[in-house]
């Protein structure tokens, strides 16, 4: 044992194993005993011998006895043995049921009852159910239904007919998919497989304090927000769409979509017209609810939508944003607190955030 505390000792005092997130961030997550970090990584405890996940209900060791390891098997080879409160290595078994499941629902051409998931990972409906939703931030159903979706806009994207796309997904009935793909597609299944045909998009460009901004709707709302872009953009986007300047009704809501730039937050209901994967969905949701004035880095938001291990997917779903600003996907920073990317330039990125730091300020004054 005193081999095994000396080895975990050393480790920790020269960070020699890296984790997939930064310290910090590991550190608060295992003081807040946040669930959503188990399997991420492990905390070895030097005093003990012992190595715990991230929610372990025990006392918390003082940091110079810690030591943040990658996973179990880092632990195991320094000789550390799992703790008997949080049973850590119940999350690796956890994690195997759940890909277990995932893996028979990609490859169903139908639902898969809960029953047979559970049968096939040897844990019980119920308790599948939880560690699957812990795990994806969906129950197996869920996950199932926006699979199926997903599939179906591909083979709309590969120019199959409605119909057939609906059925090569795995649905049984074009009802089915209609009855799940509400409020989700954006435009309407057909409108999408003929690249926007049959759709208006009303749009202008106007000038902010940004530059040149482009702004474009549908009936449901706005469904392009850009910068140094114009029709040829749009049109390239929108191959198949009615494009159309103006009209009485677009000219209001561009009225609330510039002084919603010009005055973050002031309007944060303005509606949209977008369409994405199931997981794209959640992280721009998860972005309009970043408070005015905050950041948030891709480890964060992935954690919020309960995938905290799907990072580079947080970041490519922020990167795949249409509609700029109002999915403040420029509120997302790196880590170590740097600006990152921004698919409009840093300039803008800076003049967003600094607009929002200083409304927040003044907000702020007594």
């Amino acid at each position: 044992m005193q081999r095994a505390t000396a080895q975990a000792r050393q480790i920790g005092m020269t960070q020699d194993i890296a984790i997939s997130i930064d310290r910090e961030e590991a550190m608060d997550a295992f003081a807040r005993r946040d669930r959503r970090y188990d399997g991420r990584f492990v905390v070895g405890v030097t005093t003990t011998g012992i190595y715990c996940r991230p929610s372990c209900p025990a006392r918390r060791p003082k940091p110079e006895n810690m030591v943040l390891l990658p996973d179990i098997a880092a632990a195991r080879e320094l000789g550390l043995r799992a703790c008997k409160r949080c049973l850590p290595d119940d999350t690796m078994r956890d994690g195997n049921a759940v890909r277990s499941a995932i893996a028979a629902i990609r490859a169903a051409q139908a639902p898969v009852p809960m029953a047979d998931l559970a049968a096939l990972t040897g844990y019980s409906p119920d308790h599948l159910q939880r560690i699957f939703r812990r795990s994806t931030g969906m129950s197996p159903a869920e996950f199932g239904r926006a699979l199926r979706l997903e599939h179906a806009r591909a083979a709309m994207d590969a120019q199959d007919s409605v119909t057939e796309a609906i059925f090569k997904a795995g649905y049984e009935a074009p009802s089915r998919f209609y009855a799940e793909a509400n409020g989700r597609l954006g435009m309407s299944p057909s409108a999408w497989v003929r690249g926007g045909a049959g759709v208006t998009i009303r749009w202008a460009v106007v000038d902010t304090y940004l530059g040149p901004m482009l702004v474009a709707a549908t009936d449901k709302g706005v469904c392009r927000l850009s910068f140094a872009e114009g029709r040829e953009d749009l049109q390239a986007r929108f191959p198949h769409a009615e494009l159309l300047e103006g009209g009485f009704e677009f000219t209001q809501l561009l009225a609330r979509v510039v002084a919603e730039v010009e005055a973050p937050g002031s309007d944060p209901d303005i509606p949209l017209d977008v369409k994405g994967t199931a997981f794209q969905e959640r992280i721009w949701a998860e972005l309009r609810r970043i408070p005015v004035g905050e950041t948030r880095s891709y480890a964060d938001l992935a954690a919020a939508v309960g995938r905290p291990a799907a990072v580079r997917a947080a970041g490519g779903a922020n990167g795949a944003n249409n509609v700029a600003v109002l999915i403040p996907c420029h509120r997302v920073i790196r880590a170590d607190g740097s600006i990152g990317g921004y698919a409009y330039g840093l300039d803008i990125k800076r003049a967003l955030l600094e607009k929002e730091r200083d409304g927040r300020d003044d907000t702020d004054r007594p």
